[in-house]
């Protein structure tokens, strides 16, 4: 009878019909319950139906009836293995193994038992002996590899990967190994070989693909290495820490909104993740969406454990937005860590909250040891004998961007027989007329994107530059470790960064003495080369559009319109209290305003209606090209500037299209730069040193219309013959502090401060 039944089952075990399969077992059982083949089948049956307990049960009853099955103790060894219940399991593949010593199935697999349970040494004399009992079994040859190298023998763990391969040549375990091994031993080069050797016989291995992803990455081939990523993701979408790899290689490559779109996917499948968070607010930072960037830093500082820059970007962050509302608790907090030496926010943004040149100072030294130590000087002392000064200017700004603007024409007329000039790019080419002017007017025009700090410093070594300006410092972009390798004899700063670098491998800042007067030395570490007039250059080419908009066009009522073109972020809640004022002082008036982001309107016409002025007051105009920009001043009637931080090329902006501005002389270089350019442009009169003054001046010069006609009539004959807009001028006097840092080096002598000779103001 159960002869028939066990033919039964097996006939329908074959044709798939598993259930009738073990009901017929069961019968069996039922009847025989110590029968052999009737445990061993339906426990396989159990088995192939997921129900891997009771499988176990089955077969190593199975076995225990039957003591010499070596299958059966090998089934349930393997099942044991399934169940994560190794110490079992070894017995029953030493059960198998007492009754049949050459079952290589067994003996390979009771390897895996040994090495779930850590005992490597006894795993590795488990691989030899499967090894003596067939020398041409690749996998025994990999499994001895990967116990080699768990115990640290790694010469030997590859020399088996390597006989493993030479068995079989496809065997994609192997080179995955092989590959992992020849990454902790830092052979990169070698493991990513590997790696492409595996995916040739494995293409959509994901692991694989993920291995490769990350050797191009230590290798430093960024590109290489996103395309890997990328291609990696498809086939494991939900690897976060694969999208914060891919977003951290786009980032380096300055594929700044692909690499923000990565960090959200890793932020998204790990929000709890702060170093991913932290790098996607401070990626939110840089591409300008700050209302996000402070909800991330608003997250990051719930943390007690956070460090004090989140506190210090998020204040920058919310001034972006114009959102003040803890302006005034945040400002004492981010001088107190600085007075602490703690880094809290870079000197850029700092210039934009403080006042203080203690405070600039603290921040450029704690800033400049943080991100750019002084490295070992390229440049030890030679005299480079050439028939020609060598300047090379460093930038991201050789586009159409504020500092071309101002510099276009200095680099035009520069005095080819006495100066050979190099510009060092390291921004992409913006396909802009302004790019196309700026590489005509250079005798060398570099572009160093893809080459690093130290790279570009030994290029500048290499080309035996005399005098290398940095026109960036720590502004967007800059980067400043360039010359901190010391690459040429004399090394200055420019127009970019209004304040100093505080290191010492800066020798000058050009400057003037308005910006930066005597009594102000000691907050610099640098020389200061002094020009006369001005320190900033104009271009006197840059020309409005012919067409000007009408205010309606524009947006704008009738009445007097008060404006202040300066970026938002600039506005402190002290002047924007007086510019409620003047509207409250002038009927009629209005305020016209750039709008950066979409929260400031919202903001500032918050803080308009809590101070009694109709929000409709504040016009919000944006962002147009040059040629409109400079063409819509004529809409306006008198520019207000901003403190701490003044109009600059804004200022510039403004003068040169006509339209008269009133400042404040503030503390700092960046609060002094409006006062020097309207001495420059003979407007001497529109420079006040109180914000009570200035609100005063830009009340009557509101009430009183023959005032400011006067005022605008006196901008409008001066412009053409003031040393503000004298291209040719303050290029001379450029060239002229660039012989005088020259002919010091030339004379064995450091840096020191010096005037280049001209019209002084008082």
């Amino acid at each position: 009878m159960s002869e028939a039944l066990l033919q039964d089952a097996l006939a329908l075990r074959r044709a798939g019909k598993l259930s009738e399969a073990a009901e017929l077992y069961g019968a069996v059982l039922r009847s025989e319950p110590k029968h052999f083949e009737a445990l061993h089948a339906l426990g396989i049956l159990h088995y192939q139906g997921g129900r891997l307990e009771e499988a176990a049960r089955l077969i190593g009853e199975a076995s225990n009836v039957n003591p010499k099955a070596a299958d059966a103790a090998y089934n349930h060894a393997c099942l044991l293995q399934r169940l994560n219940r190794s110490e079992e399991a070894l017995v029953s593949f030493d059960r198998a193994l007492a009754i049949k010593p050459d079952y290589l199935e067994a003996l390979v697999n009771r390897g895996g038992a040994l090495w779930a349970l850590k005992r490597y040494d006894e795993a590795l004399a488990n691989s030899d002996s499967v090894i003596h009992l067939k020398p041409t079994f690749a996998e025994a040859w990999n499994n001895r590899g990967s116990v080699l190298q768990i115990l640290d023998r790694f010469d030997e763990a590859l020399e088996a990967y390597d006989r493993a391969l030479a068995l079989k040549v496809n065997y994609t375990d192997a080179w995955k190994n092989r590959c992992a091994l020849l990454t902790i031993l830092k052979r990169h080069d070698a493991a990513l070989e590997a790696a492409d050797k595996a995916l040739a016989y494995a293409p959509n291995d994901s692991d694989l693909c993920g291995r490769r992803a990350d050797l191009l990455a230590l290798l430093d081939r960024t590109e290489e290495a996103a395309a890997a990523y990328e291609k990696y993701l498809v086939l494991k979408r939900d690897d976060a820490a694969a999208w914060y790899a891919r977003g951290f290689a786009l980032q380096m490559l300055n594929r700044k909104p692909e690499a923000l779109s990565c960090f959200d996917k890793a932020v998204e499948l790990a929000p709890d993740n702060r170093d991913w968070r932290t790098s996607r607010a401070n990626m939110l930072f840089q591409v300008e969406r700050f209302e996000a960037a402070a909800r991330d830093y608003e997250i990051l500082l719930e943390d007690p454990s956070a460090p004090v820059w989140v506190r210090g970007y998020l204040t920058i962050c919310r001034l972006h937005c114009c959102d003040w509302r803890f302006l005034g608790k945040e400002r004492p907090k981010i001088a107190a860590a600085l007075e602490a030496g703690q880094f809290v926010v870079d000197p850029t943004g700092n210039a934009f909250i403080s006042d203080s040149l203690v405070e600039q100072l603290r921040c450029a030294r704690i800033w400049s040891a943080e991100r750019y130590p002084e490295a070992a000087p390229l440049w030890t002392g030679e005299r480079y004998r050439h028939d020609k000064i060598r300047i090379a200017y460093l930038s991201a700004d050789f586009r159409a961007h504020a500092t071309a603007f101002l510099m276009a024409g200095v680099f035009d007329h520069h005095d080819k027989d006495r100066f050979e000039t190099t510009a060092i790019s390291y921004s992409a080419d913006d396909k802009s007329p302004m790019r196309a002017r700026l590489v005509g007017a250079f005798d060398h025009f570099i572009d160093v994107r893809t080459k690093s700090d130290a790279e570009v410093a030994h290029l500048l070594r290499e080309r035996e530059i005399d005098v290398a300006i940095d026109l960036k410092g720590y502004t967007a972009e800059g980067r400043p470790g360039i010359l901190s390798h010391r690459p040429a004899p004399v090394s200055a700063h420019y127009l970019g960064f209004p304040g100093t670098m505080g290191v010492g491998y800066v020798d000058y800042l050009i400057a003037d003495p308005i910006v930066i007067p005597p009594e102000h030395r000691a907050f610099y570490t640098e020389q200061i080369a002094y020009l006369p007039d001005t320190y900033q250059c104009n271009d006197r080419r840059r020309r409005p559009a012919e067409r000007i908009p009408t205010h309606f066009e524009a947006g704008l009522p009738p009445g007097f319109v008060f404006c202040c073109f300066n970026n938002n972020h600039k506005i402190a809640p002290e002047i924007f209290e007086i510019w409620m004022r003047l509207l409250r002082g002038v009927e009629g008036s209005v305020l016209w305003l750039l709008q950066d982001n979409a929260a400031v309107a919202g903001n500032l016409k918050r803080e308009a209606r809590a101070r009694g002025i109709a929000p409709e007051r504040l016009i919000f105009a944006g962002r147009t090209d040059p040629a409109g920009h400079l063409a819509r001043h004529s809409l306006a009637d008198l520019f207000l500037d901003t403190l701490p931080y003044n109009a600059h090329t804004t200022a510039s902006d403004a003068l040169w299209a006509g339209l008269p501005l009133v400042t404040v002389l503030g503390s700092t270089f960046a609060g002094r730069v409006a006062g020097s350019l309207l001495h420059a442009a003979g407007l001497p009169e529109l420079v006040t040193h109180s914000l009570a003054d200035y609100e005063s001046l830009a009340l009557k010069l509101a009430r009183e219309p023959s005032t400011l006609a006067s005022v605008k009539a006196k901008l409008r004959s001066n412009r053409d013959a003031c040393p503000l807009f004298d291209t040719e001028r303050i290029t001379r006097n450029l060239e002229t502090a660039y012989t005088m840092m020259w002919e010091r080096y030339q004379r064995g002598l450091g840096p020191a401060t010096f005037q280049v000779p001209g019209a002084l103001r008082p």
